[in-house]
């Protein structure tokens, strides 16, 4: 988990940034100015020849400026080209070859003028090339003989190219050349062998030339290498030798130097330039080469190593950097060194460029050009291109060397220079103009701009201006106080105000001010300060078995009126949220982690105005890659060394190999394990059978899994020799009566040692002294026919192939097959011991009537019928089984009450003797099973209806049922009751004690020997029961009983007293919804009221009255205002709607009305009828 720190690119860019504040200001468009260049191409122009010509300058100016072009330093005259145009409003060249012509022909050095009353400005010199890619001569290369050990240079000699093609070396297959400390590519191209192997001639070697520009590659004709050795086979095993050089017979040479040559070079290189300094040594063994500085240390910001350490680059040369440098070239046999002298020379750069120069008619200014190189440059002036002595003089004008001074400047003086500065090793060219201008100061960013800033971050406020003379500059925060400069400010030549660290009291209102002497011009800024976005829990460092759930952290706190956006980033790119991710406001989970999933991931959490960001490591733990490189050495008889080079671990450490083997004789393409050896090795040697042809692969162990197997290795097959075991599981069992099968496990290939392994099968009777009876067999089994029935026989297999036999085999007793038991038990016994089980006795067989291996006794036995007239029964045979020599067992799981038959037999491994004489018994009387369907019904508060079946298995005559309940009611239990049935009765009502108890019933039918199994059923729950479950009782307490006896009385009352009101009618008032006097003609004027009863003429329901007679349909049956919303309405303290309709009255006049009526119930329920 780290929280990563910004990028060099965004430092490079805030330096860039405030670099660009101190630029000279620039004049508006709008004014009158001499032409700026903007563009133009590089000075070395090096073009495609299959595409136009394009040789860019642009410029600025007012009024535009106008353009003319150079070649070789002579007027080029586009009009007579008609190839060559110009761009509009551009001075571009074009030169189209679409109609033909050669690219070659323009080739030279052009000059862009660009022109307008106030001057003219000049582009660099531009020298234009042709791309070349030359063919590469064709030649007929002899093979290249070589002494192994012997140091090799393959030259590769590529055409020159412009640009320089690149070079790489590849076989004529196209297949890389692989490169190591031992054979490297040079800087120039040629292939180093600092010596020879004989493997260096498996491939040939041809030199390959890549052009930019037409992005073709041209081939050389490859070399092909014949290596003269010592030690011609190609062992693969030498090439890990801890010596391998001497095994293979090559001489040890003392180090010397291929490139460069002797023990001392020289080199130069321009400033700013990389320095490539390259030693390449040849020797036996290959040498390791070292770099040093005299006199100082290798700059570590600046010095890499390339090419196995033959070559160290210097990046960004500077004056420093020049001095001795050598090479140490060493091996074991010695060591030799290279110095190489570096001199940093220097093509011009600046010091001080020069810099437009704007003055007002009056003032004094001057240009500065200086530059430094080595050779020390020199500096030419010019004026709108043209020599500054061959200009037309001008008093107010003074150059002391590399600077002009302008003194009392007018109008006339407006114009561009070029300074020129340049050595051997190149030039600058810069234009500066002089502007004489009068203006009075402006502004020339929108006004009232709105700047948000995050706190504590550096920040500058823009305020570019303009104006000439140039105007100072001054900043004000919140329209008051001093100037702002200095402190936590600083103040730009460009205008822009810098807040070095950002406070919350730095939010405000800002103002620039302009002024010169024609005037002044003032713009506002608003600062707004937010607070930065910070992760506050970021992602940490997690470690994953391949397939499990991951989920990274990320949460933040921002600046809640800045819009939040966390984004993911993997390896430093975008990641992709696939549909094994779930992207979520505080974390990333992956599920399912692969190992494609391993690498940073990094948390971005951003606004518009800033970012955090937030990296954490995920490794992701694999199965182990395959081992690789199978390699067979020290072979022997019996041994051989197997070694492997082990695949990645994938994050987990490999714990162990197991090496497999395979052969192609018995069993082809089938894998058996050999061995397993430790996770820290990679060789080991194999034990080995005779005469298998092995072949050999390795999986790979790690705690996560296996890896695939490696690669097979090549066979390698063992010599031969007679076989040093027999086989096993050697068995002798009869399939028929007159027969004996030998049958034994077949040997593998790792124990069969030779060739055409077959087996000497030996038998003969036990103890008979009889001659053993022999024959060969190739298979796994032999069968000895017309033998005696279940005869013991010796038994011997002996393997033997075509080296010999193996050793003297075990003997093993077999028996021959067996024939059915002559013979039945005698004098068999029944003795019942209860209603469910039998004993039984018998007399043994004798031994020779079994005819075989005596098994079991059996007894095969069934229900003849039941006691039971009317219960039919199941007849089916049933047996017990009493294993061994045995004289006695018991029949368990009998049906009582039923008669029963039963016969024995003798078994053994063929099967059933004859039957005994059949045997009869009667089992007594037991208890019934429990009754089926039991079934409790409850039609009705009241009672309980009971219903039952007779039992499946009486077991006996029926005497009755007995039937046990009991009350419940939550946790309390009431009193068992006991009731006893016939056992014809199969029904019974239980009348309830009272609606809410449950009961629970028990019931079990009766025999003359007990009571048998019970079944139990508990009577439906009623539907209230959870609310009788928590007030258990309650109906029955006297309280509820009284409090139930006063809510009906009052109810009665209420009811008659309603009734006598609604008999007699009554006097309410009436308010109208709006203050009409009541008319003279009506009849209840007098006291404001009208008389509603049960006649006729009584106002419909949800219609309402007119005071002339007429009913209107009301606009609403629920609107509150008809009941009286608005004042005279009320309600009673308990809720209830009381208003009722009154007509606005003194209250003189409405006193009367105000009876207690008005507050009744009744009264309520008219006012809402």
């Amino acid at each position: 988990m780290a929280r990563q720190q910004l990028p060099p690119w965004v430092h490079a860019a805030i330096l860039l940034c405030l670099l660009s504040l101190g630029r000279a200001i620039e004049i508006p468009m709008d004014l009158s100015q001499p032409p700026t260049i903007t563009k133009q191409s590089v000075k070395d122009h090096i073009v495609d020849p299959r595409d136009n010509i394009l040789i860019e300058c642009e410029a600025k100016g007012n009024p535009a400026p106008s353009f003319h072009w150079t070649r070789n330093s002579r007027f080029f005259n586009i009009a007579k080209d008609p190839r060559v145009s110009m761009k509009r409003r551009s001075g571009t060249l074009v030169i189209d070859f679409r109609s033909g012509g050669r690219p070659e022909e323009y080739e030279g050095e052009y000059q862009c003028f660009a022109r307008n009353k106030f001057g003219t400005a000049l582009s660099n010199r531009i020298r234009l090339q042709v791309s070349k890619s030359p063919l590469w001569p064709k030649e007929n290369l002899d093979p290249v003989v070589v002494q192994e050990g012997a140091p090799l240079t393959l030259q590769c000699n590529p055409p020159p190219g412009l640009p320089s093609p690149v070079i790489f070396w590849m076989s004529s297959t196209m297949d890389p050349i692989t490169q190591d400390k031992r054979v490297s590519q040079g800087h120039n191209g040629d292939l180093y062998f600092s010596n020879v192997m004989l493997q260096d001639m498996q491939t040939d070697y041809s030199c390959n030339a890549r052009f930019h520009f037409t992005h073709t590659i041209q081939q050389k004709n490859a070399f092909t290498l014949k290596v003269l050795t010592n030690h011609p086979h190609n062992d693969s095993s030498l090439r890990n030798h801890p010596d391998m050089y001497s095994a293979r017979g090559v001489a040890e040479r003392t180090p010397s130097f291929m490139y460069p040559q002797g023990t001392a070079s020289s080199q130069m290189v321009l400033r700013g330039m990389d320095l490539l300094l390259e030693c390449i040594a040849s020797g036996v063994p290959t040498p390791d080469i070292a770099w040093y500085k005299k006199g100082g240390d290798l700059p570590s910001d600046k010095a890499k190593f390339e090419n196995f350490n033959k070559a160290l680059r210097i990046t960004n040369v500077s004056e420093e950097d020049s001095g001795e440098y050598f090479c140490l070239a060493s091996n074991k046999m010695g060591s030799i060194r290279h110095t190489i002298s570096v001199r940093v020379k220097a093509a011009p750069y600046w010091l001080d460029e020069p810099k437009n120069l704007i003055l007002a008619p009056g003032e004094d200014g001057r240009l500065v050009c200086r530059a430094s190189g080595n050779p020390k440059p020199t500096i030419q002036w010019m004026v709108n291109g043209e020599p500054l002595q061959s200009a037309p003089p001008n008093p107010n004008r003074e150059v002391a060397g590399d600077t002009i001074i302008f003194r009392d400047t007018q109008i006339s003086s407006r114009a561009v220079y070029q300074c020129n500065t340049s050595n051997e090793h190149g030039y600058l060219l810069a234009n500066a103009f002089v502007s004489v201008l009068d203006v009075p100061p402006r502004m020339l960013s929108p006004r009232n701009q709105l700047i948000r800033v995050i706190l504590y971050n550096r920040t500058r406020l823009d305020c570019p201006f303009f104006g000439s003379p140039i105007p100072t500059l001054r900043w004000f925060k919140n329209g008051q106080g001093s100037n702002l400069d200095g402190g936590n400010y600083h103040v730009y030549e460009n205008g822009s105000l810098e807040i070095k660290m950002i406070r919350k009291e730095d939010q405000g209102i800002y103002t620039c001010v302009a002024t010169n002497i024609l005037g002044k011009a003032e713009n506002q800024v608003r600062l707004e300060v937010k607070d930065p976005t910070r992760i506050f829990r970021m992602p940490e460092d997690q470690v994953a078995k391949r397939g499990t759930t991951v989920q990274l952290e990320c949460r933040v706190k921002h600046d809640p009126s800045l819009k939040l956006t966390v984004s993911w980033l993997k390896d430093d790119e975008p990641l992709y949220i696939g549909n094994r991710m779930k992207k979520e406001d505080d974390s990333l989970t992956i599920f399912g982690v692969a190992e494609r999933d391993q690498g940073s991931y990094t948390c971005v959490a951003s606004t518009e105005l800033d970012q955090d960001l937030a990296k954490a490591y995920l490794t992701v733990l694999g199965r182990p890659d395959r081992p690789r490189d199978l390699e067979l050495t020290d072979l022997a008889e019996r041994s051989v060394r197997l070694t492997w080079i082990p695949g990645d671990d994938n994050n987990s450490p490999i714990t162990d190999y197991v090496v497999q083997f395979e052969e192609d004789q018995f069993q082809p393409g089938v894998w058996h394990d050999h061995s397993k050896f430790p996770g820290s090795v990679n060789s080991a040697v194999l034990q080995l059978s005779p005469y298998v042809n092995y072949q050999f692969r390795v999986i790979a162990i790690n705690e996560v899994g296996s890896s695939h197997p490696s690669l097979p290795s090549e066979r390698y097959r063992t010599s031969g020799a007679p076989p040093e075991s027999n086989p096993a599981d050697v068995k002798g069992e009869g399939t028929r009566k007159n027969n004996m099968e030998i049958t034994w496990t077949p040997m593998n290939a790792t124990s069969a040692f030779g060739p055409n392994l077959r087996y000497i099968v030996k038998w003969r009777r036990r103890e008979t002294r009889e001659s053993w009876n022999n024959v060969t067999v190739w298979g796994s089994r032999y069968v000895v026919g017309q033998t005696p029935v279940y005869v013991p026989y010796e038994i011997r297999v002996q393997a033997e192939n075509d080296f010999g036999k193996g050793p003297e085999p075990d003997t093993v007793i077999g028996y021959s097959g067996e024939d059915y038991p002559r013979a039945a038990p005698t004098d068999v016994k029944i003795r019942v011991l209860n209603s469910t089980a039998i004993s039984l006795q018998w007399n043994r067989v004798y031994s020779d009537t079994v005819q075989g291996l005596l098994r079991e006794y059996r007894a095969y036995y069934w229900r003849e019928s039941s006691l039971l007239k009317s219960l039919w029964v199941s007849q089916k045979r049933q047996q017990a089984s009493f294993p061994g020599d045995r004289l006695r067992g018991v029949v368990p799981r009998l049906f009582p009450y039923s008669n029963y038959k039963l016969e024995m037999v003798v078994v053994n491994g063929r099967g059933d003797g004859p039957r005994s004489e059949t045997k009869e018994f009667t089992t007594p009387e037991g208890v019934p099973s429990a009754p089926r369907r039991f079934r409790v019904r409850q039609p009705n508060l009241e009672t309980i209806n009971l219903e039952w079946d007779h039992p499946e298995h009486p077991n006996g005559i029926l005497t009755g049922y007995t039937l046990r309940y009991v009350a419940f009611n939550g946790t309390k239990v009431g009193k068992q009751i006991v009731e006893n049935f016939s056992p014809n009765q199969t029904k019974f009502t239980v009348q309830r004690a009272d609606p809410v108890s449950r009961y629970r019933f028990t019931l079990s039918a009766r025999t003359q020997v007990g009571s048998g199994e019970a079944v139990t059923e508990e009577s439906p729950a009623p539907p209230n029961e959870a609310y009788t479950n928590n007030q258990a009782d309650i109906a029955t307490q006297g309280w509820f009983i009284g409090l139930m006896c006063a809510i009906a009385l009052l109810v009665l009352i209420l009811l008659i007293v309603c009734f006598i009101k609604r008999s007699r009618g009554g006097k309410y008032p009436v308010r109208e919804k709006k203050d009409v006097p009541l008319g003279p003609e009506d009849p209840k004027e007098e006291d404001g009221s009208f008389d509603y009863s049960d006649e006729d003429n009584k106002p419909l329901q949800g219609s309402q009255t007119s005071l002339d007679g007429t009913i209107k349909q009301q606009e609403s049956d629920d609107s509150l205002v008809d009941y009286g919303e608005g004042g005279e309405g009320q309600f009673n303290e308990d809720g209830s709607f009381i208003g009722q309709y009154t007509v606005k009255k003194d209250k003189e006049e409405t006193e009367g009305n105000e009876s207690s009526e008005a507050t009744s119930p009744v009264n309520a329920i008219y006012s809402l009828a």
